[in-house]
């Protein structure tokens, strides 16, 4: 459905075969032990896949939206937490890409695979409100000190980059923001907490603080009081379409794991498969369906992005809302229709169960998006 060329589609080949030797083995490790999955990001880091979206020019590989969605797919269908960890380090890329006069040695090193980004956005005091920072930067002699308690950080403590946002130096308002690139290691940055979930339980989204944390001010990845628009017009197309894709890729792993278990077992006293039964038939059909359904409608508002109009934005707010609940629909579908094997943990969908319901409270959450479609329709302010 992402409808590639034969390049493209030969990444997404290579991507696949990665995935399978790599990624898929560790995923209930990761899932079971919250464990940072590091044998799947050091393999996607040693195939070039950190530089996935970063310019040629910079030794990246040069992808658009297109094929970052198409990546995600196949990563999320083996493993959600790399998912998400690489959705964010692709995210912080984005970041980095729009501001090349100060990123061009973390590019580099993003390409050659040794430099792994994240974002560090919601806070504390202003909760699933990412846009709106509640800590506010200070200049000091050509330095920027950042003090500031970050919530659910992806990556925490494993990342090398940090894409922080704050309030503008002397900042008067919630959107007057800027982002700083904070590097690992730095005196001030320290992860506070731990990271225990209901899903996508090995992406290490803990809490951080920083505290008097001093960073040259050539750190900038905005303009002065620009953060906010970065943060929209840059950073938000990336993020939603490619959670998006992270939903679709959970729904395609639920419809492969039910598929495989009304195939594969069997009422041996009736000598029949499980697939004989019309009725778990048909749930596997709503489960293709919704699943085909999502894809099909993430690739739309990648060409609505591609090929901008009136109503791209609205349908970027949409992509990540619509394909959360389209997971959530099928993984649910799916654990009906495996019945005890899957409530029992003997089957993946339950890991994919769980991980399906992290979009729909990830900022933004999937409430926060409806208010925000329902106010573009009425014609009111978003902010």
């Amino acid at each position: 459905m992402y409808r590639l060329n034969e390049q493209q589609q030969a990444l997404i080949d290579d991507v696949r075969q990665l995935a399978d030797k790599h990624i898929a083995p560790n995923a209930d490790a990761a899932d079971a032990q919250e464990r940072f999955p590091r044998p799947a990001i050091e393999a996607l880091a040693n195939a070039g896949y950190f530089g996935l979206t970063i310019p040629t020019e910079f030794g990246g590989k040069g992808q658009g939206l297109r094929v970052a969605a198409a990546v995600l797919d196949e990563i999320a269908q083996r493993c959600a937490s790399t998912a998400m960890i690489y959705l964010m380090h692709v995210c912080g890329c984005s970041c980095y890409v729009a501001a090349p006069q100060a990123t061009a040695a973390v590019m580099r090193a993003a390409a050659a695979g040794k430099h792994l980004s994240t974002l560090a956005w919601s806070e504390k005091g202003s909760r699933s409100h990412f846009w709106a920072p509640v800590s506010q930067a200070v200049q000091n002699n050509g330095h920027v000190i950042l003090n500031a308690q970050k919530s659910w950080v992806t990556s925490a403590g494993e990342a090398d980059g940090y894409v922080v946002s704050t309030r503008t130096p002397g900042g008067a308002t919630p959107t007057d923001t800027m982002l700083y690139l904070v590097m690992k290691g730095e005196a001030g940055m320290n992860v506070s907490g731990t990271w225990s979930a209901l899903g996508m339980r090995g992406n290490a989204s803990s809490p951080m603080t920083f505290e008097n944390c001093a960073i040259p001010s050539g750190r900038a990845l905005s303009e002065q009081s620009k953060g906010f628009n970065v943060m929209l017009e840059v950073v938000l197309p990336w993020f939603q379409l490619c959670n998006a894709a992270i939903s679709v890729g959970i729904a395609e792993a639920a419809v492969a794991a039910t598929t495989a278990h009304l195939t594969g077992k069997r009422f041996e006293h009736l000598n029949s498969a499980l697939a004989d039964l019309p009725n778990l038939r048909a749930r596997l059909a709503q489960m293709r369906i919704e699943t085909d359904r999502a894809r099909a409608h993430l690739v739309s508002i990648i060409e609505a992005v591609e090929n901008p109009g009136p109503a791209t934005m609205l349908f970027v707010l949409e992509a990540k809302a619509a394909a959360a609940e389209s997971a959530i629909r099928v993984t649910d579908i799916g654990m009906q229709a495996c019945g005890g094997a899957a409530f029992s943990r003997h089957l993946s969908l339950e890991r994919n169960f769980r991980d399906a319901r992290a979009a729909s409270v990830m900022a933004p959450t999937t409430d926060v998006i409806h208010d925000f479609i329902g106010r573009a329709l009425c014609g009111m302010p978003l902010f």
